[in-house]
């Protein structure tokens, strides 16, 4: 194992080489455009062996991993914002032609107005595609959930495509140290893929048209292997940490400081980082963190154990679903409804969330505060 000094782009990009996929399809796009940057440049040197497609959209990329996954090769592709938002109806077909397809998201708001800054709208937009969704803290845990992730979705019981979240700028043109694995301990981690393969001579159909009798099925199938994901994410987290020495609470959900805490904050991604210096710096005892690793499949039996005897809660998101408020929030308050819920907003198109407005959420949700809250 050797330890580099990354940005969070960089570090997915090395853990895509370590993964071996057949074709890694490409478009540029802040804040995501290092991630295939770098995968370029080692392509270029003779670092990695795989088949670089430089697609005219993003559309045409997911097309180009569509393709290449439905003829037995393990692909990748990275985006961000409104090209996730082009890519959608490919994102429908992936899932539900069931391939394993691994694309990472440095996260970015949806225009307008035109921004590019980091919020969660891009893969909230897309919570029900059918794709599973991983929401990392730091450079250290993408590079973990890049390799994680191929395993998950070529699990047959699974056999979803997986989406892996970081926030742009914050996390994708940041610097860190990351532990980079073993090639010969991640091929024992990850085995050449070994999913269906095109055969000329005994031919398939995908893809396929489905009249009312049968659509309802396939979906019903994609929710079971949904479901069936959270066992493999466990077992995968697990197996991850026996090997490499990290994990990341049960895979699904991580939590800290909650041991004796009566009120709890729920949130996602690199405010979590945040969260916990605060409650190290300030020596912290009535407030926990509990971390949303999984988006999709929603950890609700793991949320529930996090959040009980707990006071008072509060979900701080960057997302907002207009009319409604934030979505994370209104998933967490359909578990826990005899118990008051604040709802906090914040980070949209970048803005900053700072130490001050973490001890001020702390406060708001001691007090039980009611509402839509803007931080």
């Amino acid at each position: 194992m050797v330890k580099k000094v990354l940005e969070g782009s960089h570090a997915i990009a090395e853990a895509v080489k370590l993964c071996e996929p057949g074709v890694v399809a490409a478009y540029p796009i802040t804040p995501q455009t290092h991630i295939i940057e770098r995968i370029s440049e080692m392509v270029a040197d003779g670092e990695f062996r795989t088949k670089f497609s430089r697609a005219e959209s993003e559309h045409s990329a997911m097309s180009i991993c569509l393709g290449a996954q439905a003829a037995g090769v393990r692909t990748f592709t990275a985006s961000a914002s409104q090209g996730i938002a082009l890519m959608h109806e490919v994102l429908y077909n992936v899932s539900g032609m069931r391939l394993p397809i691994v694309m990472a998201v440095a996260n970015r708001s949806l225009a307008s107005p035109l921004n590019i800054w980091c919020d969660w709208s891009d893969t909230f937009a897309e919570r029900d595609s059918g794709w599973l969704q991983f929401y990392c803290e730091s450079a250290q845990e993408a590079f973990d959930t890049t390799i994680q992730a191929y395993k998950i979705a070529e699990n047959p019981n699974v056999s979803l495509p997986v989406v892996v979240c970081i926030d742009g700028f914050i996390l994708s043109h940041v610097y860190e140290p990351v532990d980079i694995a073993d090639k010969t301990l991640v091929r024992k981690f990850l085995p050449k893929y070994k999913g269906r393969k095109m055969d000329f001579n005994k031919p398939v159909t995908q893809g396929a048209w489905a009249g009312p009798d049968y659509f309802q099925e396939f979906k019903k199938d994609q929710h079971e292997a949904m479901r069936n994901a959270k066992d493999v994410i466990r077992r995968t987290n697990s197996e991850f940490k026996r090997i490499f020495g990290r994990g990341y609470g049960s895979g699904l959900v991580e939590t800290y400081n909650m041991e004796s805490a009566d009120y709890a904050i729920v949130t996602m991604g690199s405010t979590c980082g945040t969260i916990r210096h605060v409650i190290d710096e300030k020596n912290i005892k009535d407030v926990g963190l509990v971390k949303i690793k999984s988006f999709r499949p929603f950890p609700i039996g793991e949320i529930k154990k996090a959040l009980n005897g707990i006071k008072s809660i509060g979900v701080l998101e960057k997302n907002i679903s207009p009319g409604l408020g934030g979505a994370l929030c209104y998933e967490i308050r359909g578990l826990t409804r005899k118990r008051s819920v604040s709802a906090f907003v914040g980070g949209l198109g970048g803005k900053d969330v700072k130490i001050e407005d973490i001890l001020n959420i702390f406060d708001d949700v001691r007090k039980e505060r009611r509402g839509l809250i803007w931080v």
